[in-house]
């Protein structure tokens, strides 16, 4: 296994499950000593404890991401555990889709309170340490939600563009003192928040099978697929990435809508 993370500092946030927890367990199979920074205790715990029974190099600290003061314990917490922080992976997310006009302004807060601040607030409480050093890497986790409006998804959406463009102007801030910071943008892709999302429908097969064949690729994207994009982002295998969106979706925001069958040949 490559060790490109050999003894670096990496925290990940929600990762009790999804893909951030596959993110901090590819982290720690790189040789990463990696904080588990996830709100819900089982889920946290248990990550940390499925990792360390590998090379025990994961310390779960509860972190509420909409919260800067807890943001804020949290690296100062994993500074002590395992030394100052070279990489940040914000992926704590939640789904908020309302009507907008029905939205209550509590829902609205809600949703930028973890999608969009929490994201800020893990850049402003790390970025000292990493000035500091003179090196860092930030990969923010937007989604195709970022660029592009799904009906019905509202906020979320407003949420995710506000993360590509935090992104971006943190990172012209901060090129030039050594710090990278970049987003990437996940398509559909096969996470218990997914899960839940069909479930809500009357078929959920069926509503699983109709998003499966709108995609190109016909399939969802697996938590693999984009943490391992995620780590070539925080790699020195990419330095002169700067302020960039990577959009990992198998294809989906390439199509403008679905073709009728016209019977040509």
């Amino acid at each position: 296994m490559n060790k490109r993370f050999l003894d670096k500092v990496v925290i990940v946030t929600g990762s009790g499950s999804g893909i951030g927890q596959t993110t901090a367990e590819r982290f720690a199979e790189e040789g990463a000593k990696v904080i588990i920074a996830e709100l819900d205790k089982s889920t946290g715990k248990l990550v940390e404890e499925n990792i360390n029974k590998k090379n025990n190099q994961a310390k779960f600290i509860e972190t509420d991401v909409s919260d800067f003061n807890s943001v804020n314990d949290m690296v100062n917490g994993a500074v002590k555990q395992f030394g100052s922080p070279d990489i940040l992976i914000n992926n704590a997310g939640i789904n908020v889709f309302s009507e907008p006009l029905k939205m209550s302004d509590d829902e609205w807060k809600r949703a930028f309170s973890v999608d969009l601040d929490g994201v800020w607030y893990g850049c402003k409480a790390v970025l000292p340490f990493m000035l500091e050093k003179g090196k860092g890497s930030i990969v923010n986790i937007s989604s195709v939600h970022g660029f592009q409006i799904i009906p019905n998804c509202f906020p979320y959406p407003v949420a995710k563009h506000g993360v590509i463009g935090l992104t971006r102007a943190l990172a012209v801030d901060y090129a030039a003192k050594g710090i990278k910071i970049n987003c990437i943008s996940p398509g559909y892709t096969d996470t218990p928040i997914l899960e839940r999302f069909f479930s809500t429908k009357p078929d959920p097969e069926a509503a699983r099978k109709e998003a499966e064949f709108r995609q190109p690729i016909r399939r969802m994207g697996t938590t693999t697929e984009i943490a391992n994009t995620i780590l070539f982002m925080s790699s020195d295998e990419c330095n002169y990435m700067i302020g960039a969106n990577i959009i990992v979706d198998g294809g989906i925001t390439l199509k403008i809508h679905e073709n009728e069958d016209t019977g040509a040949n």
